[in-house]
């Protein structure tokens, strides 16, 4: 006979029910914590990376790595958007605007402090980011001090309703007079405001943070970035925004899964332990039917493979559960800084296809290790020991 039939394995499982569930619970629990973790970092990627297009350009100052780092005076700014691979409006102007990005401190709900970010905008900031709809209120109007938030920020920290005040800085207050979405992108955790008014609270009137603009098509990049960086009265670094936003993910999602990772794996270690005792007392409670199934002609490579296979089953069952329970974290939010910005962020855990195949290769993977030893032992029983027994 070449196998021993699957349908052995799963009686032999459920007819020690209570080490069984133990042990697939086990492999779950660490299951769920590989899957949260994949999930937790899809979101942070998605979330950063969808906050912008692959059409638009992003400039900042040359060496900065953020907006947050970077000054363009208003004199770089205009030879910046009159330069011919953007886009241009109606009226003929660039469909391009510069911007302000700065943080402020806001008390956060349960309690504590945390960052903020604020981006001063234009007109032309909404044309070039099409995710982005009022939900509640209306649109501050320019030139006041009048502001909007995004539906993250409003769910995160405290007296950011609409009608609300909130400090900027020292004396310098802004009215809530609109709520934002943007389908889950980053920017649904800023507060928006007229640029000029915000530079001018900041105190950083003259100068933007960066310049974003509409390309006149999606592969003028490399021209447009080598006329910019080119241009002996500017010192900047061209960027698609898609992969700026991507980049600004990676640090942390990086970070993050490396970290689950390693609690995921010191997990592992005591569920694959959990599993290589439950196969060690299988082994142990039946050396008559390894003795009968030896008699009955079953080498010993098909008695490894068979109990190798109990093992892999006991935790791929486990991992299954582990998996979907995980897939319920798709309805919450996940609150942290981005070690970029230094202001908070609100991202979703994001189920995925991958996500899923990759936890129960996972359990799959501990199933094997942790039954290795207990199916070779089972190999090397003796029929004629294990008969007398």
């Amino acid at each position: 006979m070449a196998f021993v039939p699957v349908g052995y394995n799963v009686r032999s499982l459920l007819a020690r029910r209570g080490t069984t569930v133990a042990t697939a619970l086990g492999v779950g629990l660490v299951v769920f914590v590989f899957s949260a973790v994949t999930m937790l970092s899809d979101g942070i990627r998605k979330t950063l990376g969808s906050s912008g297009s692959p059409a638009n350009v992003i400039v900042l100052r040359k060496g900065s790595q953020v907006e947050l780092q970077s000054g363009i005076t208003d004199e770089d700014a205009r030879v910046i958007l009159d330069d011919e691979g953007l886009s241009r409006t109606e009226t003929g102007a660039a469909l391009a605007a510069g911007e302000l990005v700065m943080v402020m401190t806001l008390p956060i709900q349960g309690g504590g402090m945390s960052n903020l970010t604020v981006r001063g905008v234009r007109d032309e900031s909404f044309r070039l980011r099409e995710n982005v709809r009022i939900v509640e209120g209306r649109r501050f109007q320019p030139g006041t001090d009048e502001v909007i938030v995004g539906r993250a920020t409003t769910e995160r920290f405290e007296g950011t309703a609409i009608g609300r005040r909130v400090k900027v800085r020292a004396g310098r207050e802004v009215t809530i007079v609109g709520v934002f979405e943007a389908k889950g992108a980053g920017v649904e955790s800023e507060l928006w405001g007229d640029v000029d008014v915000l530079r001018a609270m900041f105190g950083r009137s003259g100068v933007y943070s960066s310049i974003t603009g509409r390309m006149r098509d999606e592969g003028a990049l490399t021209a447009l970035e080598a006329r910019l960086e080119a241009d002996p009265r500017l010192k900047v670094d061209v960027f698609r925004e898609t992969q700026y936003h991507e980049d600004q993910s990676d640090g942390l999602a990086k970070f993050i899964k490396i970290l689950g990772m390693m609690v995921a794996i010191f997990f592992s270690a005591g569920a694959m332990v959990g599993a290589m005792i439950t196969m060690y007392a299988q082994v142990a409670q039946r050396k008559r039917e390894i003795g009968v199934l030896r008699a009955l002609g079953f080498r010993r490579r098909v008695i490894l493979l068979s109990f190798l296979l109990e093992s892999i089953l006991l935790c791929v069952a486990g991992g299954a559960v582990g998996a979907a329970a995980s897939n319920l974290l798709g309805m919450a939010k996940f609150s942290t800084t981005n070690f970029n910005t230094f202001a908070e962020v609100v991202f979703r855990f994001e189920p995925s296809t991958s996500a899923m195949v990759g936890a129960m290769v996972f359990a799959t993977l501990m199933g094997l290790v942790g039954g290795l030893p207990p199916a070779l032992q089972a190999a090397r029983v003796s029929p004629s020991v294990a008969m007398r027994e």
